[in-house]
């Protein structure tokens, strides 16, 4: 099956063409889920021909990938904020981490439905694992270096921050998306906050403050 766009859109009005099908399929897929969600529905919901669509996407699977690796971007970008932020600002630990997990807890959130769809049915392309670990790399190197600044994140905080970026992550997502009605979605996340703080709260060697 193929999973990768069909051509690139180079123009202006190409990108705002693709731009508009992979927000309809958002749309949709928040909606209606994959199995109910058609090509036809997206072109239609997007205002483009369904021939259009094809040109780009030659299947569901493959906007699904599109759209994973859209959120990857976007995602990324709203957690560099958070360190953007950090530099600026030097908070300490307990507000450094409140940033973050919130920042992350936000993306899950925002489109439960979508984001669920992409974690659990979005096909793992070689491309995009790459990306993804390239993405969680960066991150935890943001976050180790801001453990350096306040001298904490253990004996090893380039690894404790690896783990704690994959974790907030991981931890998030099950309390988040699987949230029972009467659960408490800040409890929760002020939980994650915490369990953190004192995981990262150990003072990091002096050789290793830089």
């Amino acid at each position: 099956m193929v999973l990768t766009p069909r051509k690139q859109p180079r123009q202006q009005r190409s990108r705002e063409t693709v731009a508009a099908i992979l927000e309809a399929a958002a749309q949709l897929f928040q909606r209606h889920g994959y199995a109910d969600t058609t090509t036809n529905k997206i072109a239609e919901r997007a205002g483009v021909s369904i021939g259009s669509l094809y040109q780009y996407f030659p299947n569901k699977d493959a906007l699904l990938v599109a759209l994973a690796e859209h959120y990857l971007i976007q995602s990324t970008e709203q957690i560099a904020q958070v360190f953007a932020r950090a530099a600026e600002d030097r908070p300490p630990l307990p507000d450094l981490l409140t940033d973050l997990v919130e920042c992350v807890a936000t993306l899950h959130t925002d489109r439960p439905g979508l984001h669920r769809l992409l974690f659990d049915q979005a096909p793992r392309t070689p491309d995009l694992v790459t990306r993804l670990r390239q993405a969680e790399r960066r991150i935890a190197h943001a976050l180790a270096g801001e453990l350096r600044r306040l001298r904490a994140g253990g004996p090893n905080p380039d690894l404790n921050a690896l783990l704690a970026v994959q974790g907030i992550e991981a931890q998030l997502h099950g309390v988040l998306l699987d949230l029972p009605p009467d659960g408490d979605a800040p409890g929760h996340v002020r939980a994650v906050i915490r369990l953190w703080q004192l995981a990262l709260s150990e003072p990091c060697r002096l050789q290793d403050v830089r």
